[in-house]
């Protein structure tokens, strides 16, 4: 008896028609992943892989094997370990303690990503970068990881018939027109914060690849760094603060730079943490005085409501503390250190400080006001003039997204999603906790909040007359005018300038969402309420009743 080869006996099998059609529509039992195949790719895989890790990552892609969206999710993967390998010999200095103790502060910083990027700031990715090409061994092992890493995505991506659909499948179902798309590949820069959900599980649930874009989120140090990047057009749309479309178009710590608000990524999802060393003592806003409190930037809600808060306490946010601005992945290693007392952040950086034993969460922001705005997705007047139409299908997407998002049942999912190391880089049970609303507080106390942080893209115009009018409350817009020399007229001219707030409830009823027909609402504050046709009087009744 002669034994056939491998080669022999898949030609053998492949010509078999077995009542089952032509060559092209046989399907093989994978030997490797245990799915089923039309073709024999694995097979020839691992017969032909090159040695060269370079000539094998080319030579995977001329055969078809790796799709792009795999090469990325690799890319991504592998650059992390070689900046890890590179970051620790540097840090370490070949000292294994060293290492251990670089490593531990990594961790206090939240990961790799936020350690690098606070160390080197917004050019860290530049120097990890041209410390690859300059070294012809880390680009070789760069590659090989490459391919290794290609390798397991694609065989990790394939699976038997009888599973059921990949994650986000059910998320994405419906037929999206994609004609006259101006552009199809795209870069959105992220904070990796919980606020940013929408934006970020597009990418790997789908949203994006429904309406027709090859889209990658860029993961940013810090909303400075989101500005200026804009500025630069190095981004084709962005994740911003609420207020950071007006500051910008009105160029408030920045040159005039026209930018527009499209949709609103969350509401709730922030809070006031609080260093543990002083849990014994800080029970109200009047107990801040003298500390040093954190802030993602002064263009934020979260320094807005901050000040907010102080105010009521009777303490004066510019002379009784010190407010400064901290990229939300540095808060707790700065909270380690002694360098803040407290913070108002972004998830899950709050959630992250009780799990680290760091901090207690002392009020979440929707107890200072529910359903206020943070986060929005946004784009510069630009780019939306010379991509109508992207822009349009690229909105539909985040808003569509942020309605997945709403629903409870999807945020164990969208968790899981958003966890990953090149997306928030933090432990998924934090997440969870910040999504779901089932939390501890640091405080001794297990909490159920199943709106700690909701997902509504509808972008009041009262949002942004609020946001306008603490502008000029504390002097933040730099002109030097005060309350009385700024009509009501130009709050509602600034926020229908820069909030599009038709748009967004004409794409929400094509996607069957039932957004608001009004642009304004009175909105209930913990302390008063703001009434949208009246912000110069409600600035005047703030300053008399607390003095500031």
């Amino acid at each position: 008896m002669v034994l056939t080869s491998a080669t022999q006996r898949l030609d053998q099998w492949a010509g078999l028609d077995c009542g089952r059609g032509e060559l092209s529509d046989f399907e093989l039992a994978c030997i490797i992943c245990g799915g089923t195949h039309p073709t024999r790719d694995h097979w020839e895989f691992m017969q032909t892989m090159p040695q060269d890790p370079i000539d094998m990552v080319d030579d995977l892609v001329r055969m078809g094997l790796y799709q792009q969206d795999k090469l990325k999710a690799a890319e991504k993967l592998s650059q992390m370990e070689v900046r890890k390998a590179l970051f620790l010999k540097m840090a370490g200095k070949g000292s294994p303690k060293r290492e251990r103790l670089v490593m531990e502060l990594v961790k206090q910083a939240g990961g790799l990503d936020n350690a690098f990027s606070a160390a080197f700031g917004p050019q860290a990715g530049m120097f990890f970068a041209d410390t690859m090409r300059v070294s012809s061994h880390t680009r070789r092992e760069f590659m090989k990881n490459l391919a290794i890493g290609a390798a397991l995505v694609t065989l990790a991506s394939c699976r038997p018939k009888e599973e059921g659909p990949a994650a986000g499948d059910a998320a994405v179902d419906g037929e999206v027109d994609l004609e006259g798309l101006e552009k199809t590949d795209l870069k959105i820069g992220f904070i990796p914060i919980t606020c940013a959900t929408p934006i970020i599980m597009s990418e790997p649930l789908g949203f994006y690849k429904k309406y027709g874009f090859n889209a990658e989120v860029v993961k940013m140090p810090s909303w400075g760094a989101v500005r200026d990047s804009a500025i630069a057009g190095e981004l084709d749309a962005y994740h911003m603060l609420a207020p950071m479309p007006i500051a910008m178009t009105l160029g408030l710590g920045s040159a005039s730079f026209g930018v527009k608000l499209a949709s609103i990524e969350n509401i709730n999802g922030q809070a006031i943490t609080v260093a543990n060393r002083h849990k014994d003592t800080v029970k109200g806003p009047e107990d801040f005085k003298g500390f040093v409190i954190g802030v993602p930037f002064p263009y934020s809600m979260h320094n807005l409501l901050m000040r907010y808060y102080l105010a009521t306490g009777g303490i004066d946010p510019d002379v009784d503390v010190k407010i400064r601005p901290v990229p939300p992945p540095d808060s707790i290693a700065q909270m380690v250190a002694g360098d803040i007392d407290a913070y108002l952040m972004p998830d899950p950086f709050n959630q992250r400080a009780v799990y680290e034993e760091v901090g207690f969460i002392h009020k979440i922001t929707k107890e200072l006001w529910e359903g206020h705005p943070c986060c929005a997705f946004a784009a510069s007047d630009q780019w939306i003039d010379e991509h109508p139409n992207t822009f349009r299908a690229l909105n539909k997407s985040i808003i569509e997204a942020a309605g997945y998002a709403r629903d409870p049942k999807n945020r164990p999912e969208i968790a899981e999603a958003i966890s990953e190391r090149a997306f928030l880089n933090q432990p998924v049970e934090v997440v969870e906790a910040v999504l779901t609303g089932n939390f501890e507080d640091g405080q001794g106390n297990s909490l159920d909040v199943p709106d700690r942080i909701d997902f509504d893209p509808y972008p009041w115009q009262s949002f942004a007359n609020w946001i306008s009018s603490q502008l000029v409350r504390w002097d933040l817009q730099g002109d030097g005018k005060v309350a009385e020399e700024i009509t009501d007229d130009t709050y509602d001219s600034v926020g229908k300038e820069i909030f599009l707030t038709d748009l967004a409830r004409e794409l929400a009823e094509e996607l069957g969402q039932t957004p608001p027909t009004e642009i304004y609402r009175v909105e209930e504050l913990a302390y008063d309420s703001f009434d949208p046709e009246s912000p110069g009087e409600y600035v005047k009744e703030q300053i008399d009743k607390y003095g500031v």
